[in-house]
């Protein structure tokens, strides 16, 4: 790899983590788990902790968890650090467990925004938590950062409170809430945390504590990067402009009181109405007017004109008040904050809560300088147990039984071998928290986690789960130099194609794929990450390597939709990079004499999308032969642009303005209501009978009766089987028991066949039947029969030796 274009090399203008004077404690050394009690304490010496984080998730040491990666960060810096997962937070007695912080306390929701980790996306709550052990759910509270962060001041008020993980950092302005149907202050405002560190807050939180640690107070802590506090006023010194210098969004005209008269309005207005004074203006002489010259804003940032450096300019956004009560204003706000995401011209943003005395600005610093290839290494190096803490093991010291933590189960064996994500999905999250910039770890770095997983985790069998990140494909990918990605204003370098300065080099991914395989004691390695496939084209030989050596049979990546105008406000690539690296796909599978397959994961109900759009998805679905057993629902998650879309109705990919010069490009189609967003997902699950009657309602009223009938070229049959209203999810304890509602349906001679499997023609013909077909009252909703259709998650094609199996729980025809 040529050193000068791999994004992993680039210089970063920040002060090494590991440059900093270790604290006092640091004679203490590492301890085999972080603390959560005081017998724990006491076995390491300690009289004290300098730092006890709280987190939502139970305490797992390893580094995909969040919380023990930020221990062990802090650990190594020399400070004491405990921790209190998933407390009682009934009280503050719990929040004393540890006792009292010698320096402040860590807060977080967990890996999870607790809200998205509680509810569906129907806003119904989960009966499971996968950050729990056993997969409980309801152990911790709704906006759990807010609950914890009044317990621990009610516990040591005192005490400083640092804030910080994904729920924070998707809350750190005021933004539109999901579950409540408005838009929220802060988090900074309603937790009352002295500062909220956003993204991964690694650079930012070393500096900070030993800031703390030498008695500086933290309210006088406010020039580091990556964090939001409280601030009375601009400190001097700052350039201050307003948004809509940034991004126009237009003046907002007053409502007309339809109970005025004219010459009132006029008088409102500080003007007359001479029809009803009846006095003759034109005849009156002009009053002397005052030339106001305007700059020009073609000329901006020449001459006199030119704009203040950035790195000491503020942005004001519209306050909390004038964002909560105008969806338009909203929308350019959430704008405006996405252009200032890029580390490299990034500026500040500041936003005001409350009016008159109580007002006060939430001001956000520019986002973090990304961690260097030297930093991740040092990081991902530090000594995890990668185990859970000891206290959730069941009577037999086990944490595979009925205390099992389903998301360590899943990660125990996988490496995260980068972060961050330029894809720029609107509705995704990631790029919010940890940035477009690309963060890789060095190949000897990934491969001494790999052996340190074959020697040291009990009962490995030889597979390593996943090699990836947010992006299986990513790493080490990037701008082709410093200055372009320093100044680039691009939300996405893949939308809508890739971009020009981007390399696209696979090497060194293959060349980690290589060298992990040949490992002694590895015999297999999957890769589990979301797969970029219109960057991975680019690289045929990386897309051969994948799929001939690292394919367990089945390949999930995300096209998300087939339709250019979702796609479009998702940004993300047409359906047609999806078939050309299926074609890739096929072509290397077959050239390695196996049957892989590739299971596509679409969204129903995202902004800018149609019935039409859905009703097209659909026919594709059934073209290709797929059955969605498991539907996503677009969810609106705090910050995200396409929530912004939801909240507005306004496209903030495109300029928001007030009165929209095109209408088709600059507003969307949001799909609010349970029954439209259930439509949508019937369109997923075409092929499940108790959703054709709603899907046979809506063809006929889009005019597409053409595609009810009872042939291979239709969608849905005449025709309504006998059914329960069930729905199976892949997770079974979101999954809906029946409603007994079959003997009340209406079955013709046709559907009476259809269920006994043998109708497939029209009446009076006769073939012989090639497979027998369940009896849909009784085989479980959407299940298709084996071997016949690709689906997501649980109707997979059946493994080698079960195509001539009978299906369980079919009846023998009567």
């Amino acid at each position: 790899m040529n050193a000068p274009i791999d994004v992993s090399f680039f210089q970063r203008a920040a002060k090494p983590l590991t440059s900093y004077r270790p604290y006092w404690a640091k004679r203490f050394g590492p301890a085999p788990f972080l603390p959560m009690s005081r017998a724990e304490m006491d076995q390491l010496g300690w009289d004290s902790c300098d730092i006890v984080l709280v987190t939502g998730d139970a305490y797992v040491d390893h580094p995909s968890f969040g919380m023990a990666v930020i221990g062990r960060v802090l650990e190594a810096q020399g400070f004491r650090v405990g921790i209190i997962a998933q407390p009682d937070w009934q009280s503050a007695d719990a929040f004393k467990a540890l006792g009292k912080p010698n320096l402040f306390w860590g807060v977080t929701a967990g890996n999870m925004d607790s809200m998205i980790n509680r509810y569906t996306a129907d806003r119904k709550i989960r009966s499971d938590d996968a950050y729990t052990p056993g997969d409980v759910g309801g152990k911790r509270p709704d906006r759990a950062a807010i609950v914890y962060s009044q317990r621990c001041r009610e516990a040591y008020k005192d005490v400083p409170i640092v804030l910080g993980g994904i729920e924070g950092s998707l809350r750190r302005i005021a933004h539109y809430d999901y579950w409540s149907d408005k838009v929220r202050r802060s988090i900074v405002v309603d937790s009352k945390c002295d500062i909220l560190l956003y993204g991964n807050a690694e650079r930012a939180l070393v500096e900070v504590a030993h800031r703390i640690a030498a008695r500086e107070p933290v309210e006088k802590i406010t020039d580091v990067r990556g964090t939001s506090f409280f601030r009375r006023e601009s400190e001097e010194g700052w350039f201050e402009l307003d948004s809509s210098e940034v991004d126009e969004i237009g003046v907002v005209e007053a409502h007309i009181n339809p109970y005025q008269t004219t010459s009132e309005q006029a008088e409102a207005q500080g003007q007359t109405c001479s029809k009803e004074d009846g006095t003759d203006q034109a005849a009156a002489p002009a009053a002397e007017q005052t030339i106001q010259f305007m700059p020009n804003p073609a000329l901006r940032g020449k001459g006199r004109n030119r704009m203040p450096p950035r790195d000491r300019t503020v942005l004001r956004l519209p306050s909390y008040e004038d964002v909560k009560s105008d969806p338009i204003l909203y929308a350019h706000a959430n704008r405006v904050l996405h252009l200032e995401t890029n580390p490299g011209n990034a500026r500040a943003l500041v936003q005001a809560h409350g009016e008159g005395v109580t007002a006060r600005d939430v001001w956000m610093n520019p986002p973090p300088i990304p961690l260097t290839t030297a930093e991740m290494d040092w990081v991902f190096g530090l000594p995890y147990a990668r185990n859970p803490h000891p206290s959730y093991a069941d009577e037999n010291g086990s944490h595979d039984g009925v205390t099992k933590i389903p998301a360590w189960e899943m990660i125990r064996t996988s490496v995260n071998i980068m972060r961050g994500c330029f894809g720029g999905c609107t509705f995704c999250s990631i790029t919010e928290h940890e940035g477009r910039i690309i963060q890789s770890r060095s190949e000897d770095s990934i491969i001494q986690e790999i052996e340190d997983i074959r020697d040291k985790v009990k009962g490995f069998t030889g597979t390593i789960s996943d090699l990836g990140g947010p992006t299986a494909n990513m790493y080490r990918l990037g701008c082709k130099s410093p200055e372009i990605e320093a100044a680039c204003r691009k939300p996405s370098c893949v939308f809508p194609g890739i971009c020009q300065n981007l390399h696209t080099n696979h090497d060194p991914l293959i060349k980690i794929y290589r060298r992990a395989r040949k490992l002694p004691g590895i015999k297999k390695i999957l890769i589990g990450s979301g797969l970029r496939y219109d960057l991975a084209v680019k690289s045929p030989e990386y897309v051969k390597e994948l799929v001939q050596h690292h394919v367990g049979g089945y390949l999930k990546i995300a096209p998300e939709h087939t339709e250019a105008g979702p796609l479009n406000k998702m940004m993300k690539p047409g359906i047609g990079s999806y078939d050309r690296f299926k074609q890739l796909f096929e072509k290397f599978s077959e050239e390695a004499g196996k049957k892989q397959y590739l299971i596509p994961y679409f969204i129903a109900a995202h902004p800018g999308t149609s019935d039409e759009d859905m009703m097209n998805l659909a026919i594709w679905l059934k073209k290709n032969g797929f059955r969605a057993d498991q539907v996503q629902t677009f969810y609106p998650s705090p910050m995200a642009t396409a929530t912004a879309m939801y909240h507005s109705g306004r496209n903030t990919l495109t300029k928001v303005r007030r009165e929209m010069r095109d209408a088709e490009e600059e507003s969307v189609d949001i799909v609010r209501g349970e029954k439209r967003r259930r439509l949508h997902k019937a369109f997923l699950r075409y092929h499940d009978p108790n959703n054709w009657p709603m899907l046979r309602e809506a063809l006929k009223a889009m005019g597409r009766s053409d595609l009810i009938g009872n042939g291979k070229q239709h969608l849905i049959p005449t025709f309504q089987p006998l059914v329960d209203g069930a729905y199976q999810s892949a997770r079974k304890k979101n999954s809906t028991q029946g409603t007994g509602v079959g003997s009340r349906s209406v079955v013709s001679q046709q559907a009476k066949a259809y269920v006994m499997g043998k109708a497939a023609k029209p009446l009076g013909a006769s073939r012989p039947q090639k497979e027998k077909e369940v009896d849909v009252r009784f085989a479980k909703p959407g299940q298709p029969a084996p071997g016949r259709m690709l689906t997501q998650h649980t109707g997979l094609p059946p493994r080698a030796g079960v195509m001539g199996k009978k299906p369980s729980g079919a009846r023998k025809p009567r």
